[in-house]
């Protein structure tokens, strides 16, 4: 796994050895940027269930003012941190241990603006809904805030947009899909 593009362009990366993790393909993340590329620059991203944290830096490595990276084991935080400071990346960063719960009460008391906010938890377990529906309330996110979630193919955008999100777009590929989201402006 590599940076594709940006200040750390082709610095390669350490994963986490794990059978929970499943970094984003190189290929994967480069059609994923070039679909966000006018979003990154001079934005703060959440990197949730970051894994080794591939693409928070990789959003970093395009221009992105800060990111936050949260992941409840310690393997793979210290990945992460590994990464950050192989990159040159580290000042921009704020790396959360914990459970992602904790992790979204934990940023109440700093002072973000998320434009982006990455989802790409374990699949099948439900943990994309229960966050999506954390995340609705808070003040660091609005209706302008991008959430992208990398899941299963089979999972469906349907319980997300039920709640408070609209779905902007999906781009499925062999096993997975990114679905794109944003929080419904409230209407008087």
């Amino acid at each position: 796994m590599r940076v594709i593009a940006g200040s750390a362009r082709r610095m390669n990366l350490r994963t986490v050895d794990s059978m929970d993790t499943r970094p984003t393909t190189d290929r994967i993340k480069e059609t994923l940027f070039n679909m966000i590329q006018f979003d990154v620059p001079g934005t703060e991203v959440l990197d949730l269930f970051a894994g080794s944290g591939g693409i928070g830096i990789e959003a970093l490595s395009r221009g992105a003012k800060r990111a936050v990276f949260c992941d409840n084991r310690k393997e793979a935080v210290s990945c992460i941190q590994e990464n950050l400071v192989r990159t040159h990346l580290m000042d921009q960063a704020e790396l959360i241990f914990g459970d992602y719960a904790a992790a979204l009460e934990k940023l109440k008391r700093r002072d973000y603006h998320f434009g982006l906010v990455f989802l790409d938890p374990p699949y099948g377990q439900g943990l994309c809904e229960r966050a999506l529906q954390r995340l609705s309330g808070k003040e660091y996110v609005d209706g302008r805030t991008v959430f992208i979630l990398e899941c299963a193919l089979k999972e469906g955008a349907e319980l997300w947009e039920a709640e408070h999100y609209e779905l902007i777009r999906e781009k499925c590929y062999k096993t997975n899909k990114h679905v794109f989201l944003r929080l419904r402006e409230e209407r008087p």
